[in-house]
């Protein structure tokens, strides 16, 4: 596989679709195609190693190894066994199987895992010129399908665990919002290295913690590790090439600061745990405090997740708390909610909003900002 162009594909939640497809041009994705909760582009084991490291909104990495028709186990079988596995799977490789199908004909999940995996093993079999069974011993190699009305798409997953798992949570509250998701609100909201920001409802300091980083240039991978860095088919010294260049882009030297706030004296405690783990603490200032006690910030833009009746409290007690927001919040201002009346007990109508997803809850980021 030595020079040769790799086709990728990345998840992303709903409504991060632009970012995500600005992001990978900037790490050198040619040929970007978006799909709705998707981005697709052509690269090669360079690319792979900066997407997994630089992507903030990505949930993970795919390499898209083929897509064919199949309406029978037949087909399913033959599709698989004419894609190049051996380009990245090695001999001795594990190759797990899994995934989904949705509004086709082939509808038995673990039907489907057993003949794609018979037809995986075929394949290598064939490739490495043995009928012997493969010992699946070396380095994970997920592959992952999809089955949509009859199309088949089988990825193999660089990333490991989702790339919204940074490595400086160790530990959350109750319903926290996903790093990827705070990420991509943080770029809506245009943070800069010079911002001022402030959430008055920070939990475990996610939106604090990803805008400091974000404001050092701190790539978002940078303190994790990923599967594809233990295969075979890789040259280490991408992995090192990639760390080296991430690691040269990080300035500390920057205006930013992050205020939080929240009525959780453990979430005060959380916040500057997950602060320090992500080298961040000396950017982000926290107390303990009611948001009816919240005090103006000079020139801070406001960024929140605040409970709402699905997740945490019941719905009345949720909308007392946005009627306090109207009364004590004033612009600029993010605020995501899954709420479909919020505006109504904010007391105002947002600027714009933005259909997003936390989690399955379908949410609206409401901006204010005029």
């Amino acid at each position: 596989m030595k020079n040769q162009t790799i086709r990728f594909s990345a998840p992303c939640h709903f409504g991060l679709e632009k970012i995500l497809k600005f992001e990978v041009s900037r790490i050198g994705g040619q040929e970007i195609t978006v799909q709705d909760g998707r981005v697709s582009w052509s690269g090669d084991f360079t690319t792979l190693a900066k997407a997994n490291l630089n992507l903030s909104v990505a949930e993970r990495v795919q390499i898209l190894l083929g897509e064919y028709h199949a309406e029978s186990f037949e087909e399913l079988f033959d599709g698989m066994f004419r894609i190049p596995l051996e380009h990245f799977i090695s001999r001795e490789d594990a190759f797990p199987v899994k995934g989904h199908s949705l509004n086709s004909q082939l509808q038995s999940i673990p039907a489907c895992q057993k003949i794609l995996k018979k037809a995986a093993v075929k394949r290598l079999q064939k490739a490495y010129h043995t009928s012997e069974f493969l010992p699946e011993t070396g380095s994970l190699h997920q592959i992952q399908f999809m089955i949509l009305k009859n199309q088949v798409s089988i990825y193999l997953d660089t990333s490991g665990a989702g790339l919204h798992k940074r490595g400086y949570r160790r530990n959350s509250n109750l319903a926290p919002i996903r790093e990827t998701l705070a990420a991509g609100i943080l770029d809506l909201a245009r943070i800069r290295s010079s911002s001022v920001i402030c959430d008055p409802f920070c939990g475990s300091g996610t939106f604090l913690i990803e805008a400091a980083r974000r404001a050092c240039h701190i790539a978002p991978g940078l303190d994790r590790r990923f599967i594809s860095e233990q295969w075979d088919c890789m040259d280490s010294r991408i992995w090192q090439d990639a760390r080296t260049e991430a690691l040269d882009l990080i300035t500390r030297d920057v205006d930013f600061i992050a205020y939080g706030s929240d009525l959780d004296p453990d979430a005060i405690a959380l916040t500057m745990a997950n602060a320090k783990k992500a080298g961040v603490e000396n950017y982000i200032r926290v107390k303990q405090r009611n948001i009816s006690d919240f005090k103006p910030i000079p020139d801070a833009i406001k960024i929140c997740n605040p409970p709402y009746g699905e997740r945490m409290l019941e719905q009345k007690d949720a909308r007392r708390i946005y009627q306090t927001m109207g009364r004590v919040l004033q612009n600029p201002l993010y605020i995501i909610s899954g709420d479909t009346e919020f505006e109504d007990y904010f007391g105002r109508k947002a600027d714009k909003r933005r259909k997003l997803y936390n989690g399955m809850i379908s949410c609206q980021l409401y901006c204010y900002f005029k």
